[in-house]
Parts: structure tokens; sequence; C-alpha cells
């Protein structure tokens, strides 16, 4: 297991890092995404989804649960657990096939199921330092 900490001065530097942690990704990657609220989960994803080519707006799916972007190298699939109450409501959802498939799995709230958040290959930690300025924890297991 290893983990990289890094600080974010602003959203820009937290989209870069999205970008870059895409770099070699082949496809089945599963990212865990934890933090508190406006910690820079979806700005991370948005720059994860430019890495990968995805045009368009990127935006968090707290609502539909899910959000899909098949037009880039590789499928992005930006997963929201904030409304969720535990493994057992993540199942009822149906977005088990997409973690479970061959593009990349972004998933906000992940600690929210912790059976899921035992299964991804990178757990990225978002904190706070300022305004703008986050503490960025990349674990890769």
């Amino acid at each position: 297991m290893k983990v990289v900490s890094t600080e974010s001065k602003s959203p820009e530097d937290t989209e870069r890092l999205g970008h870059e942690l895409v770099r070699g990704f082949k496809g089945g990657e599963r990212v865990a995404l934890v933090g508190g609220l406006g910690g820079g989960k979806t700005c991370f994803v948005r720059g994860m989804a430019r890495g990968l080519g995805t045009k368009g707006y990127v935006k968090s799916p707290s609502f539909t649960i899910i959000n899909i972007y098949e037009e880039g190298r590789l499928p992005l699939y930006h997963i929201d657990l904030y409304r969720l109450k535990g493994d057992e409501e993540l199942f009822e959802t149906g977005v088990e096939e997409y973690i479970h498939s061959n593009g990349v799995c972004a998933i906000e709230w992940a600690d929210r199921a912790p059976d899921l958040l035992d299964e991804c290959d990178i757990v990225v930690r978002f904190g706070f330092l300022g305004e703008n300025e986050r503490l960025i924890e990349i674990e890769k297991r």
C-alpha cells in the first residue's frame, strides 16, 4: 500500500491531480473519494474525466446516483453515495454492474458503503486546509 500526500492550492490544482491519476489507467479501476461537502471530490473527478478524454460538463450525480461518460478513451462511471445509508442500499440502486465493469469508476462518499470501500483500488481522501486549499491523500492498494 502506497500513500502520497499533496496540497492543492486551488480547484485547478485538484482537477490536475485527477487528470494525472488516470494517465496509466487501462479500465476496471475503482477510485473511492472520501471527504466532506465542498472538499473537492467532484472537481477531482472532473480532472479524471478530462484525463480520459471526456468532453462536456462533469457534475455531481448527487440526485441521479450515477453519471455516465462514455466518449473518452475509457468509460467513466461517476457515482455519488451521499444519499445512501450503507452497502445494502447501494446494491438496490443497480450500480453494481458499473462498479465491476471495464470502465473507470469514481465513487464519491465511498465510505458510506464500507464493503465497497474495501474493494476500491485507490482511495483519495480530501482534507480542508483553507477556503480553496486541500490536503489530498492518494492511497494505491
